[in-house]
């Protein structure tokens, strides 16, 4: 019989992956992707990702439907958010983490280990 894995198991499977990434849950209940202690993202279970993005990212990523606001923050540029719904939404999740991952290494330089 095949295990069924939850969007976060795979999410996290993925990202925890990457040189430098831990996770782990935060002060809100969060699940957080971190880098060298800067967020990347956080999940809130299996059925949202919230995420924060320089303005120019957030509004090309808006357009293009892959983020809404951020419900805490609703009408405000630069805080975002992915609900998680299918495979698609899955790896759509992970390709926002990244964008978030890569941006952090080109700032900061090669992560130290996790």
């Amino acid at each position: 019989m095949r295990e069924t894995r939850t969007p976060s198991s795979q999410i996290t499977e993925e990202v925890t992956s990457w040189p430098g990434v831990d996770a782990g849950i935060g002060s809100r209940g969060e699940f957080a992707f971190t880098v060298d202690r800067k967020e990347i993202g956080h999940l809130h279970g299996d059925h949202a990702l919230h995420i924060g993005f320089p303005k120019a990212v957030w509004h090309e990523l808006h357009a293009a439907g892959r983020i809404d606001y951020h419900p805490v923050f609703p009408g405000k540029p630069g805080f975002g958010a992915r609900g998680i719904e299918s495979d698609d939404d899955v790896r759509d999740v992970i390709e926002l983490l990244r964008i978030n991952y890569d941006r952090v290494v080109a700032r900061d330089g090669a992560p130290t280990a996790a």
